[in-house]
């Protein structure tokens, strides 16, 4: 691969990320501050309904969220090849199965949805007619990010990470504009909450639509089938439907599990976790965007040895990103907790310590996910995740049945996580035979998991020392960042990679005396 080439992919991934965490910088601080304010006008009970029902309603995304890795899939791969004429192809292909998922998800959701809401969730009679609003403003806010996808999906495989800065950016306005509505009119507050998000993602909707087709020559929808090309993608999207039914049933079906044993005032204690959660992981999640489109072009061109490579170091990359955020946030979590919401739902500082960890097990496979979905083999990687992810669901049953306290829920979901990774390296192997599982585990998994475990025991340690107060989380995050950046450097880098970032250094500190 040339030499030239390889520079310029390096290059447009570093830029891209560092829009990406523009844009993310600015969401997480609108995300956090519209949270406290969201839970405060709603209360704890409301703030449960809207996420317990909310999320029987992203029950249902599994049937999306499997077209999400078959558009990014195709459309990076036809980039790769560098045929636009099968690019347009695909795209309108793309838009065809969305409009059919679409209604798929309006039939399921307005019937079998309908009948679980409204018999078997634990929701006050009081606020059932409350609850059925959210329910339909929230089935009508999916099918929208439903027919969105193709046209996310050409942003993310032209590398074009500006715009979703700019409209993430955008959209995190307009949410905390939502805020500000919320407060000022007299209306029953979960209806109101629940239509405004459904226009914010109308007028989200509408933005990245009208880019599309003034940028990209295939994103000229017409009505044409291409029936081998629709097969192709249906069976891809058709065995990742059984992969993310794992992981939406697992996240939902946990959900309701609390909702049957302890009620909508715990489901609000794990919807703040899964929230911060969420906004915590876009510090890695950016990098993985942005590098990802690479990988599948990568393997599409041919050059393995690059794409291998890049799913290594990555998954590398994307886990220390991850644990540069998370080491601080976990050892001063209670005060922060405190800080943010003043009043903090019981059990939620354990919730979101229990998701931390699955999310950073999680964020180790990205990179290799990306490669299978590259390959095209993708049955028995997604029928594996999804009974491996499912196994999750009867143990917290058990365990609560029992009497457990409700953060038992998650235990499961730490080693089903961990038997993923296990997992999907294998797969990789399997399909790629240049791939070494047994580096990828040593390297990448071990190392990882090392370097978190002795960095965030020590900086516990040391944090114990000092009273719980704001300058004692300035202090501590600034030592526990210090203390991950010079243990990654020499534990978590190859010698390779101390070499380039030595001279790298070395550079900016030249053009910084000039």
């Amino acid at each position: 691969m040339d030499s030239n080439n390889n520079s310029l992919d390096k290059r447009r991934i570093a830029r891209n990320t560092l829009l990406l965490y523009i844009r993310m910088s600015l969401m997480v601080l609108i995300g956090l501050y519209t949270s406290r304010v969201v839970l405060k006008a709603l209360g704890v009970s409301d703030y449960g309904v809207y996420n317990v029902v909310g999320g029987m309603v992203a029950m249902f995304s599994f049937l999306n969220s499997a077209m999400v890795a078959a558009s990014q899939r195709f459309i990076s791969y036809e980039l790769g090849c560098g045929d636009k004429k099968r690019l347009n192809r695909v795209f309108c292909t793309s838009m065809h199965i969305h409009a059919i998922i679409a209604v798929a998800i309006l039939v399921l959701a307005e019937t079998a949805g309908l009948w679980f809401v409204n018999t078997q969730l634990v929701i006050d009679a009081g606020r059932m007619g409350a609850a059925n609003w959210v329910y339909q403003f929230s089935i009508l806010t999916l099918v929208v990010n439903v027919m969105s996808v193709p046209y996310n999906s050409c942003i993310v495989a032209h590398e074009r990470m500006k715009v979703f800065a700019y409209i993430g950016i955008v959209e995190a306005f307009l949410k905390l504009g939502v805020v500000f509505l919320l407060l000022a009119f007299d209306y029953d507050k979960l209806i109101l909450y629940a239509s405004l998000v459904f226009a914010v993602s109308v007028l989200v909707r509408m933005l990245y639509s009208v880019y599309c087709k003034k940028n990209f020559e295939e994103c000229s929808y017409h009505l044409s089938v291409d029936k081998s090309l629709l097969r192709r993608m249906l069976s891809f999207a058709g065995w990742s439907v059984i992969g993310n039914l794992g992981f939406s049933f697992k996240d939902q079906g946990s959900n309701i599990i609390l909702n049957l044993f302890y009620g909508t005032s715990v489901n609000a204690a794990r919807g703040i976790a899964m929230q911060v959660c969420g906004l915590v992981s876009t510090f890695s999640s950016n990098f993985s965007m942005a590098l990802n489109p690479q990988i599948t072009k990568q393997y599409a061109a041919g050059h393995i040895s690059e794409c291998l490579t890049l799913v290594c170091s990555g998954a590398r990359y994307t886990f220390y990103l991850l644990a540069l955020v998370s080491i601080p946030f976990l050892i001063n979590m209670d005060y922060v907790l405190k800080l943010w919401l003043g009043n903090v739902p019981e059990y939620t500082s354990v919730f979101l310590a229990l998701s931390m960890i699955v999310s950073m097990l999680y964020t180790m496979t990205g990179t290799v996910t990306t490669a299978l979905q590259a390959t095209g083999k993708v049955k028995v990687f997604q029928t594996g995740i999804c009974l491996i992810m499912l196994l999750e669901l009867p143990a917290a049953y058990i365990l609560l049945f029992w009497g457990c306290p409700p953060y038992y829920a998650l235990y499961p979901g730490i080693l089903t996580s961990l038997v993923a990774v296990v997992f999907r390296i294998f797969l990789l192997k399997r399909y790629v035979s240049q791939c070494k599982m047994r580096q990828y585990l040593v390297s990448v998994l071990l190392r990882c998991m090392t370097i978190f475990i002795v960095v965030w025991t020590f900086c516990k340690y040391v944090h114990g020392f000092f009273p719980d107060t704001f300058l004692t989380v300035v202090v501590t995050s600034v030592f526990s960042v210090m203390t991950l950046v010079l243990v990654i450097f020499f534990w978590g880098l190859s010698e390779g990679e101390r070499i380039a970032v030595r001279q790298k250094m070395d550079t900016l500190l030249q053009n910084k005396r000039c």
